[in-house]
């Protein structure tokens, strides 16, 4: 099934907003699986930036919440957090602590992290605690149920869902297989 809520500009994008490819997931920063996901994702862009510069500058990764609260209650509001942050430009080093220090959040060290970011440290507490952005959260699930996501992680490369392996070795060989396409298709049109 394809993506049926396409990307705009207000979500979460790493890489060029413009960029032509994009890789988004949908994902649960509690889920064991996503936090594998996670390391190949920064993998793949790192592997890309050194190895495929002309690929990285087309590539963009998106992420979405998909909090599965049934399975885990702390997802709601992990990703609560990363969007309050996310409310004031940190999003992503947020993102990126949730998935790699799992056991470092109910203990008072994600507080404490969030303050080294310069948050705003009272809105970011009233929002959290207000749970200002459980509707924009509803919105990516609501998304994500509309194309068949039912687990994470789940990606999409340009719209289509991609239900094979996610290493990093697997995501390059899409995002290059993508690649090849679209020049293939360019190269057509001259």
């Amino acid at each position: 099934m394809p993506l049926t809520v396409p990307v705009t500009n207000r979500e979460h994008i790493r890489g060029a907003t413009t960029a032509s490819m994009t890789l988004l997931e949908y994902g649960d920063y509690q889920c064991p699986r996503c936090q594998q996901a996670h390391l190949a994702v920064k993998a793949l862009q790192s592997s890309l930036a050194n190895d495929k510069p002309e690929i990285s500058q087309a590539f963009r990764f998106v992420f979405r919440h998909f909090p599965i609260v049934m399975l885990r209650p702390f997802a709601q509001y992990t990703a609560e957090v990363a969007a309050a942050a996310g409310a004031q430009g940190q999003f992503w080093p947020i993102h990126d602590y949730l998935f790699e220090h799992p056991l470092e959040q109910g203990n008072g060290a994600l507080f404490s992290f969030t303050k080294g970011l310069g948050l705003d440290m009272h809105r970011f507490e009233r929002e959290v605690a207000e749970h200002l952005y459980t509707k924009q959260i509803r919105a990516d699930i609501a998304g994500g149920i509309q194309s068949d996501v039912n687990g994470t992680p789940t990606f999409f490369i340009n719209g289509i869902r991609h239900d094979g392996d996610w290493s990093t070795k697997a995501l390059l060989t899409l995002v290059e297989r993508e690649w090849e396409n679209r020049q293939k298709t360019l190269n057509s049109l001259e």
